[in-house]
């Protein structure tokens, strides 16, 4: 089956969505998302440097034998990320203007995750064209970052109704 199920119809060997890690510092989480991620069709940035040495074996570990099955981009920095940026970057994070609810989601959106001990820096606060916040409950802090990501993707998919057959 040729990659990707839920492709942009103006690209058709281009997810719809991305998902673009920042700086992530935990391969157990990248390795959920990118199993997630797998599975919906949604293809992922890593941004750099990372928490972690990203290799088969930090991979492995995390669980992750579906790395075959999800297009991988790597980025050197937030510079080189943001020169390759051809969508609109969507800033899931506790501090968004928007509730999850009332966000609006198009092809080509890239759902952008900060580091789980730091999030984003202010410069990629503001360059998101759109921040998200996932409702929780009061005086709860936040959710684990790969449980964020499923959710901001499944909304995402399901508003675009771009989900896998």
């Amino acid at each position: 089956m040729p990659f990707p199920p839920t492709a942009d119809p103006g690209h058709p060997s281009r997810p719809a969505l991305r998902v673009a890690l920042y700086q992530p510092d935990i391969a157990g989480n990248v390795g959920t998302i990118l199993r997630t991620a797998a599975c919906l069709g949604i293809g992922v940035d890593l941004i750099e440097p990372m928490g972690f040495a990203f290799s088969d074996r930090a991979l492995a570990r995390a669980g992750m034998d579906y790395i075959g099955h999800v297009p991988v981009t790597r980025h050197v920095d937030w510079t080189a990320f943001e020169a390759a940026v051809t969508g609109r970057i969507v800033l899931f994070t506790t501090a968004g203007a928007s509730r999850l609810p009332e966000a609006r989601f198009a092809v080509g959106d890239i759902l952008l995750f900060g580091a789980e001990s730091t999030g984003v820096p202010a410069d990629v606060h503001d360059r998101a064209d759109c921040r998200v916040r996932i409702p929780l409950r009061s005086g709860l802090r936040s959710l684990n970052i790969a449980a964020s990501a499923a959710i901001g993707m499944a909304e995402a998919l399901r508003q675009i109704n771009a989900w896998p057959a």
